[in-house]
């Protein structure tokens, strides 16, 4: 499984010594449910199989390794995620694991853009801060491209 390696990276969740906390970017729900995540070693929702709070846990988590840019629209990654040269090789198949990430978070992103277009930009700034960011170089292919040969 491909988010399987998260759990013994946590790199994510981990602020490198000499490193400012990270203030993880919350909807308007998740503020009301959490509210506040801030990371200043480890994250403190961070088990020894990972994060704890599963599926509750904050869009810009689940997001990653990605970023969303509002503005050009476009999905930008963390380059030292040691997951993505496997994330960005999986997206040539609309059934990976990682196309299915990908379709799951355009969806969700589609209702923030929405309801709340000021946390993705936040969220993106956030991630420009705290993130080596390179372009997504390939997008997942829909249902019917994956199909053809």
């Amino acid at each position: 499984m491909l988010f399987d390696h998260c759990a013994q990276c946590q790199q994510c969740c981990t602020i490198e010594a000499g490193h400012p906390p990270l203030d993880v970017s919350l909807t308007q729900t998740e503020t009301a449910r959490l509210g506040s995540v801030c990371i200043e070693d480890n994250c403190a929702n961070l088990g020894p199989s990972g994060c704890q709070l599963g599926h509750d846990k904050p869009f810009g988590c689940t997001l990653y390794p990605l970023s969303y840019n509002p503005h050009s629209r476009d999905f930008y990654y963390d380059s030292e995620c040691p997951l993505m040269p496997t994330y960005i090789a999986q997206l040539a198949s609309a059934s990976s694991e990682a196309s299915q990430h990908l379709a799951q978070m355009r969806q969700t992103i589609a209702v923030l853009e929405q309801q709340e277009p000021e946390y993705l930009l936040h969220n993106h700034l956030v991630d420009i801060d705290y993130f080596d960011l390179l372009k997504l170089p390939v997008q997942a292919p829909t249902p019917s491209q994956g199909q053809l040969k």
